[in-house]
């Protein structure tokens, strides 16, 4: 299964916990060896919480690491790329550890070397590079195993707005990747909150439909499901240049990818405290809608913000009320901010600096915008660089692109270019760039 799985060019997860019941061929096994976290009278601990007599695996125990990474290296070997580390919780206290650590420091910290354990396989075996897993559980310093979840929420808008409130709250604590399980995880929710759950989810850094009570497949809601899953996957795949080098941002300098106004806005006092709203990224801003007649209220800090698609362009420093159908949230780019998307909305995983069409947003006279273009292992591959003055524009490139576009957004016409062609579009005059260098008179 997992050979014709590849050979579609997919990857594999999967799932996996540190617990064994004691119905598994291997309970006894590891209970002989020693493996198995016991109390304090050296008895094995067990409960019946998830599985009858389940028992808890002992990583503080060197042998038992080395048991459990054997395990798993003979999956990479079969092809599976990466591993959901579900659990890891929970862990009692009434316990003793095989290398004597401090029962109520080992309730969190469990986790830690849960995590570290898998990661440090996967470098092993598929490599640092190539490394990833999905965990849920976590503490201090597990954002060095990215990338994370936040666990099994309800299938409702209250659920959905205290999972972004989660996710906030996880960005400031140095954690760089987040999602959630689109749709709620308990529960199967109505159409209409999967569709703006759907929207959300594909506008995090990592995006999963997952569910407990059914699955959580578009078509399995109605035909729009399927529509709005579509749309929100393709501007996914064409804001890949921008997100994979927000990822590799997050990587180098440890600011999230998903974040709290206020990590961007710390001079706004008005950002302090807004938690239904984030920043994907240091230039977009995301409203999701927790609504199924589409109203929602969000704040825009100081600048000129424009709509990512639909173009409208509003001021900064107020409150904004809008109403989106399920097609649509607010989706506000700052000004002065210079955008790349990418030339494939069908995948993730493409040449992004080749047929890049460049977005420049509200570009105010002396100041300047930046984009870098990453290549797959993140370092930039090329640099777009665009300064005003006057009615002027400068745009510089250097590195590796090609067949290059800069649209001029919400400007709908121009006194003329050099170093490309222009033209109409919606969304304001496009320029088709003949080298690096452009010279635009606004």
């Amino acid at each position: 299964m997992i050979r014709r799985l590849k050979a579609k060019g997919l990857k594999i997860c999967v799932w996996i916990n540190p617990y064994i019941g004691q119905k598994s061929p291997r309970f006894k096994e590891l209970k002989e060896k020693g493996y198995l976290l016991k109390r304090p009278d050296g008895s094995l601990w067990q409960w019946d919480k998830w599985q009858p007599g389940l028992a808890i695996y002992d990583f503080t125990n060197p042998e038992a690491c080395r048991w459990y990474a054997d395990e798993l290296k003979k999956l990479v070997a079969i092809g599976v790329d990466c591993f959901k580390t579900d659990f890891g919780e929970r862990i009692p206290t009434d316990v003793q550890w095989f290398d004597g650590s401090d029962p109520q420091k080992m309730h969190n910290h469990y986790a830690y070397i849960y995590n570290e354990l898998v990661w440090n396989v996967l470098k092993e075996t598929v490599g640092e590079r190539e490394a990833v897993l999905f965990a849920r559980s976590a503490s201090v310093g597990a954002q060095q195993f990215p990338v994370h979840w936040g666990g099994d929420c309800y299938a409702n808008y209250e659920s959905m707005a205290e999972s972004l409130r989660g996710g906030l709250s996880i960005g400031l604590s140095g954690f760089g990747f987040w999602s959630h399980d689109i749709g709620g995880f308990e529960n199967t929710a109505p159409a209409h909150v999967y569709k703006r759950w759907c929207a959300f989810g594909l506008l995090s850094s990592h995006s999963r439909l997952h569910g407990s009570k059914s699955y959580r497949v578009p078509w399995a809601y109605d035909e729009e499901s399927c529509d709005v899953v579509r749309h929100f996957t393709q501007l996914k795949c064409r804001m890949m240049p921008y997100l994979y080098r927000q990822a590799a941002l997050a990587r180098e300098q440890g600011t999230p990818m998903l974040r709290a106004m206020m990590l961007e806005f710390p001079d706004d006092p008005a950002c302090d405290y807004l938690d239904r709203q984030y920043m994907l990224g240091d230039a977009v801003l995301v409203a999701p809608v927790f609504s199924e007649a589409g109203d929602v209220q969000f704040y825009l800090p100081e600048g000129r913000w424009t709509h990512l698609w639909r173009n409208d362009e509003l001021q900064g420093s107020r409150w904004h009320r809008q109403q989106h159908d399920f097609m649509s949230l607010p989706v506000y780019v700052r000004s002065n901010t210079l955008l790349a998307l990418g030339s494939n909305d069908q995948r993730p995983d493409y040449a992004w600096h080749e047929g890049t069409a460049f977005q420049l947003f509200a570009l105010e006279e002396g100041h300047e915008a930046i984009c870098e273009v990453p290549g797959d292992d993140g370092t930039v591959v090329f640099t777009l660089k665009a300064t005003r003055e006057g009615n002027t524009l400068r745009v510089v490139g250097s590195g590796e692109a090609q067949r290059w576009t800069l649209c001029l957004r919400n400007v709908q016409q121009i006194d003329g270019v050099q170093g490309g062609t222009s033209a109409g579009s919606e969304w304001g005059v496009v320029v088709s760039a003949e080298g690096n260098t452009l010279t635009i008179e606004l």
